[in-house]
């Protein structure tokens, strides 16, 4: 079969995703033609059949005389026309009459003549069935193609052939009593014009920087990076039917791909989950420390979390479902004693077209649950089960791929040793319709040398097991035996032991266990990581000792991401080259007055932490928590690759799920779950007076609010002001701080006035109020007429945009009035006063009067 130099990326890329599919458990892959027919890929005869056939067509032999011959209609159809150099055109072909879906038409022929004269064959085989065929193919010429189809005839002789799984009936063997040939044919040539200027795309959905909410349109198909679930839908990644883009290594390890998390402080939403807080009366400054919970899975947008409430009376266990965002509650189901810990995705009708991306058929998505014996689906929509099929005698099983695959380790008894199982749960088809049946099966069953899986590197394909070393004379493990065994063939690749004569070469906490990257490493009781080569055994590197002495204890938890060993102490989060044990980075949370913390002047972390969108979120704790209970701890988002602090906020808040930009958190201080994220803002604008002659001036007035449901109509305010303003609302924190040092600040409002033209004038920006949430700024129009004036806030990583308009009127100036002589005012002031002095005489004498009259008397 001939090639171009420049044939499409069809047959590559389909190559690249079987290769993709190729899982570590040598897992079985869907062949391509399952969903709709395609290249057989190598069948072999099913036992006990003679004169069977794998379906492809063949030459008409020399002197045979087919049972029947078929005439032939061949089709064929290219876009784009005009297409751009360098870019691909699609073909297809298709053939009349149709097939049997157990044969297809091998060599589809097609020649395209270059605007040099020179051709290229092209040759494809048909999918089963229906007959048809596809590819891409890279034009390099400007000018004028001609393009042709060929069918070359297609022989099929009498005998069994397979129908196979997918192709529209259940697997079977058909048998056909006679021969049947479909004569030749060919299309006409077609013309396509190759251009310097390239055929237009959809144009890119750009990922999302405001506010958001589910479902995504599926035209915004570049947002498939932040759509994942938690927790991630694999280890290993895609499978057999997945883009060989989403194949992407997942860790272990807390760290979460395919999310967007929280870069401010700001509290979206919280609600109560236990009580919590001081206590107070006799019992003094001791508090009561509780968890607010936290959802075990989130799934496009909705959260799924086992809760305990009264119910008729009764103290009930309840599975409930609701929103990401908002924390309305969709459903509510009692009774579920086995909870989903993982999502399943899967395809009814598995299969991609080779060379593309489509799924084929529809996506099957259920929430997972491996345990008491049962594997069980439940339906995210309804919480209804979907499926309950029994893996009896074992309980439970690791799961760690999307199919979903999942493995047992087997204890024969007796001294027999063990076997590790490898369980898929896969479909067939029911009769000849499109139903399925999921039923569990065994893939792989191999003699394993561990009582248990051990920790495991499923991309290097190794489990590593520990044991500690102890002498009779201590009674405790001052040494470590490192095992790794391959998890394709369980054979032990390695035994290694550490130094047991120093005595602190024991194992600090099994939990610290991380195999990641082709190699295994775990903190010892000298306060330093031991790295070996986990395929090897061979010791690769210890550790920098990070501080002394309290770099020495922490948490019994590990996370792994970026090239990153990362560890919560009491002196602070530390991370770890994977690749040479030094420190990449070191965070410390310092106290700010000494005698609130007996770790020096550290506060302490021992919280397993979350990694997403490159940032890890942990918060302060210790052993056990101590009474009082320690002021000034806090929730950490720390930059994952360089340790710089982004955020923090009051609160013992253990990080949960993180998803489409949220992260929730148990808060121990209190008893809620607050959950961390961008939420929506509303803006209003006024212009007063609105109505004002030219040359004058009004005074443009607003709010910008927030209207989360945690704080509704509350101010927005700058992302450095957040957590000053998240513990004043919810944490009885001071508005200006515990120090009482805090001048926080607002958030910008651009103002923007379009006149009677259409044009655009920029008015300024003003800065909202951080305790009013109000803006005001004056403006003087530039001339007479109409404008109207617009509000906006851009949003932030706290809040989504908002806009608002207001309108004002500018008219004629006022007139000014015309120059009028003034009236002149006679002065009447000597003559008041004469009258007056003329008064006072008259008195005068009158008083003199009475006086000579009553002396006469």
């Amino acid at each position: 079969m001939h090639f171009s130099r420049v044939i499409a990326k069809s047959n590559v890329i389909a190559v690249i995703l079987l290769m993709a599919s190729v899982t570590l458990m040598a897992m079985p892959v869907q062949a391509q033609e399952e969903a709709h027919g395609g290249s057989p890929g190598g069948l072999t005869p099913p036992p006990g059949y003679t004169n069977w056939h794998e379906g492809g067509s063949a030459p008409l032999p020399a002197g045979v005389t087919p049972s029947i011959t078929l005439e032939t209609l061949p089709f064929i159809s290219f876009r784009p026309n005009p297409v751009g150099i360098g870019q691909p055109i699609l073909v297809n072909l298709w053939m009349q009459p149709p097939i049997h879906v157990a044969r297809y038409f091998k060599d589809f022929t097609v020649t395209l003549t270059m605007p040099d004269g020179t051709t290229d064959i092209v040759k494809t085989d048909s999918y089963r069935g229906d007959g048809t065929g596809w590819f891409e193919y890279v034009v390099n010429q400007v000018g004028t193609w001609k393009i042709k189809f060929a069918f070359i005839g297609a022989y099929y002789p009498a005998g069994n052939y397979s129908v196979l799984e997918g192709a529209f009936m259940a697997p079977q063997v058909v048998s056909f009593s006679g021969s049947c040939y479909y004569k030749p044919s060919s299309t006409a040539e077609y013309e396509f014009v190759v251009q310097q200027d390239m055929a237009a795309s959809w144009p890119p959905s750009p990922l999302p920087t405001d506010y958001w909410t589910r479902p995504v349109s599926p035209e915004n198909r570049e947002w498939w990076p932040i759509l994942g679930a938690y927790p991630p839908t694999g280890i290993v990644g895609g499978g057999p039917d997945w883009p060989a883009e989403t194949n992407t290594y997942m860790s272990n390890y807390n760290f979460f791909p395919y999310v967007q998390a929280p870069k401010s402080a700001h509290i979206l939403w919280r609600r109560q989950g236990d009580l919590g807080g001081l206590v107070g009366s006799v019992f003094g400054q001791a508090s009561y420390t509780s968890s607010g919970g936290s959802p075990s899975l989130v799934y496009s947008g909705r959260c799924y979390q086992s809760v305990t409430k009264v119910l008729n009376g009764v103290t009930s266990t309840v599975w409930q479902c609701y929103d990401l965002r908002t924390g309305e509650v969709y459903w509510e189901r009692t009774g579920v004693t086995q909870l989903p810990t993982a999502i399943f995705y899967g395809n009814e009708r598995t299969g991609i077209v080779p060379g593309g991306e489509a799924f084929l058929g529809t996506l099957k998505i259920e929430l997972l649950a491996i345990g008491n014996g049962r594997i069980v689906w439940y339906d995210p929509y309804t919480g209804s089960v979907d499926l309950n099929v029994s893996i009896s005698p074992f309980t439970t099983g690791t799961y760690y791929d999307t199919y979903p695959y999942f493995l047992t380790v087997q204890n024969l008894g007796g001294n027999r040793g063990y076997r590790l199982i490898n369980w898929t749960l896969l479909g067939t088809h029911v009769a000849t319709g499109y139903v399925y049946n999921y039923s569990v099966s065994i893939l792989n069953n191999i003699t394993w040398p561990f009582s248990s899986l051990g920790t495991v590197d499923y991309q290097a394909g190794v489990a590593v097991n520990t044991a500690g070393i102890s002498a009779p004379e201590t009674g405790v493990s001052t040494g470590l035996r490192v095992m790794g065994a391959s998890l394709t063939t369980g054979a032990l690749l390695f035994n290694v032991t550490t130094d047991n004569t120093k005595g602190y070469e024991g194992s600090f906490s099994g939990s610290t266990a991380c195999a990641d990257h082709g190699k295994f490493a775990i903190r010892l009781n000298d306060g330093r990581w031991h790295c070996w080569d986990a395929r090897t055994g061979t010791k690769l590197w210890v550790s920098e000792e990070s501080s002394w002495p309290w770099g020495t204890f922490g948490a019994y938890a590990v996370q792994s991401a970026y090239g990153l060993l990362y560890y919560e102490q009491y002196d602070g989060v530390v991370a770890w080259d994977w690749d040479t044990g030094k420190i990449a980075w070191w965070y410390k949370h310092i106290a700010p007055y000494p005698y609130e913390t007996p770790y020096q002047e550290y506060y302490a972390f021992r919280t397993n932490a979350r990694i997403a969108d490159g940032i890890l979120y942990t918060c302060n704790y210790e052993h056990t928590f101590s009474q009082p209970v320690t002021r000034g701890w806090k929730l950490h988002a720390i930059n994952a690759t360089t340790g710089e602090g982004i955020w923090n906020i009051t609160g013992v808040m253990t990080p949960g799920a993180i998803s489409e930009g949220y992260l929730t958190a148990s808060n121990e201080y209190d008893g809620y779950m607050y959950v961390f994220g961008k939420g929506k803002s509303t803006t209003t604008v006024t212009a007063t007076p609105a109505v004002i002659p030219n040359n004058s001036t009004t005074l443009i007035q607003g709010t910008v609010l927030d209207q989360s449901p945690a704080q509704p109509g509350t101010p927005c305010v700058s992302k450095d002001s957040m957590a000053t303003q998240m513990e004043y609302l919810h944490m009885q924190h001071p508005i200006d701080g515990i120090d009482h040092k805090v001048q926080m600040t607002g958030v910008p409002v651009a103002l923007t006035a379009i006149d009677s033209n259409g044009n655009a004038i920029d008015i300024g920006t003003a800065t909202t109020s951080a305790y009013y949430g109000t803006f005001e700024m004056a403006w003087t129009p530039p001339t007479q007429g109409t404008y109207k004036i617009i509000a906006s806030f851009a949003g932030d990583n706290s809040y989504g945009s908002s806009a608002a308009a207001t309108a004002v009127t500018v008219g004629p100036a006022s007139e000014t009035p015309e120059p009028t002589e003034p009236q002149v005012i006679p002065d009447y002031t000597m003559t008041i006063i004469g009258a007056a002095i003329a008064i006072i005489i008259a008195l005068a004498i009158g008083i003199a009067i009475a006086v000579l009259l009553l002396r006469k008397r």
